[in-house]
């Protein structure tokens, strides 16, 4: 195998690849890229047995031929070679290893025969559609803060997915929730997705597809899924996750519908009052929202770091009540709020909240309140 490719066009390629990596293995060759020169393109994969990514990339191919080599010790050497510069890899070199040449400067990195790279990707996946890549974009930035992060609760550590219909409207719900907050975000169902039935995209891998959106000028996404895999194919890349083997629960039961109390107000306002304020809150994490007729206070007091008050003008009309938050998690959902006010509702100060953007009915934000 011999090639040469741009120091840039490489650098981009195995940021993509090393990301899935994980930086302790037990089994070596998952360490590695896999890096394989066809006749007019490279391809990289690499994997940890849960994600795979594939991507292919234009080089000037002198010789066909595959290995595998350090995943992050390639991609440090490449970051560090100069700017502008063409990088020409060559397997075997003299010591049998993966030779790295860029001006004055050569490299060599062990490598492990391809034979023993695992593929996770070639299972048929029946049910495919497109989505618009920045329709996935803002679907994901809405949600994945809720995702659950504790392992014990592993059904919990993604996004849900499914296909809703009410009445004569068909959507694309995508779900997080982590017990303390939730998120649920619908949109327009696209063409093929109607068997969506309800699937666990593990964090890691929204994590890595929204990475991947951002450095893709690919319009649309290919989203392929079975029952326990799923594919998402941009124009060179091509990322493929097994999904999370769990039951999701009933999250519909979480979100109130007896809410009356309605509080409005301008979502900035009200982010940067929180900010403030949780510069005392910050160990406790605890705020408290005091709403009376056209204005709401957020206070937020502590024995060893004293004490901060915040009054806002606010649409306000119902009986006065306390409700507590972590402020963290308040902020969280604040930060998706795209309109200029946000409406929260409450039936009490001891029952779950919900907050949606007054300019966006597609987006509802359940947050659980916190005993101040």
């Amino acid at each position: 195998m011999k090639f040469t490719i741009e120091r840039a066009t490489l650098l981009k390629t195995l940021s993509h690849v090393q990301s899935i990596v994980e930086k302790r293995n037990t089994i070596p060759v998952l360490s590695n890229v896999r890096l394989e020169a066809l006749a007019d393109a490279i391809s990289f994969k690499a994997t940890d047995m849960d994600t795979e990514i594939t991507e292919m990339t234009d080089a000037k191919i002198a010789e066909k031929g595959a290995t595998t080599a350090p995943a992050h010790m390639l991609y440090d050497i490449v970051r560090k070679l100069s700017d502008g510069s063409e990088v020409e890899l060559v397997f075997p070199d003299e010591k049998g290893q993966l030779s790295i040449s860029s001006g004055r400067s050569k490299f060599s990195l062990p490598t492990i025969a391809v034979e023993d790279f695992p593929v996770i990707s070639g299972d048929e996946l029946p049910v495919n559609f497109n989505i618009l890549r920045e329709d996935l974009k803002d679907v994901i930035d809405r949600t994945q803060f809720a995702a659950s992060t504790e392992e014990t609760r592993y059904y919990l550590n993604g996004l849900y997915i499914h296909a809703k219909t009410e009445g004569e409207t068909k959507v694309l719900r995508t779900v997080a929730t982590d017990g303390h907050r939730l998120a649920c975000v619908e949109s327009p169902l696209p063409t093929g997705a109607e068997k969506v039935s309800g699937v666990i995209i593990p964090r890691k891998t929204v994590a890595e597809i929204r990475k991947l959106l951002d450095d893709s000028d690919s319009e649309n996404v290919a989203l392929s899924l079975s029952e326990n895999k799923i594919r998402f194919s941009l124009k060179d890349i091509t990322l493929t996750s097994k999904l999370i083997d769990g039951t999701y629960p009933d999250y519909e039961r979480v979100i109130p519908t007896g809410n009356d109390k309605v509080l409005e107000l301008s979502a900035k306002e009200l982010s940067t009052a929180v900010d403030r304020v949780s510069v005392v809150a910050e160990r406790t994490r605890a705020i408290k929202l005091i709403t009376s007729k056209n204005h709401v206070v957020i206070t937020t007091s502590s024995p060893d770091l004293g004490s901060a008050l915040e009054e806002l003008e606010s649409t306000y009309d119902a009986d006065s009540l306390e409700v507590g938050y972590n402020f963290r998690y308040l902020l969280d959902i604040l930060s998706v709020i795209k309109g200029d006010n946000v409406q929260l509702t409450f039936s009490d100060g001891t029952s779950p909240s919900i907050i949606r953007d007054t300019a966006d009915s597609s987006a509802i934000y359940v947050l659980m309140p916190m005993r101040v």
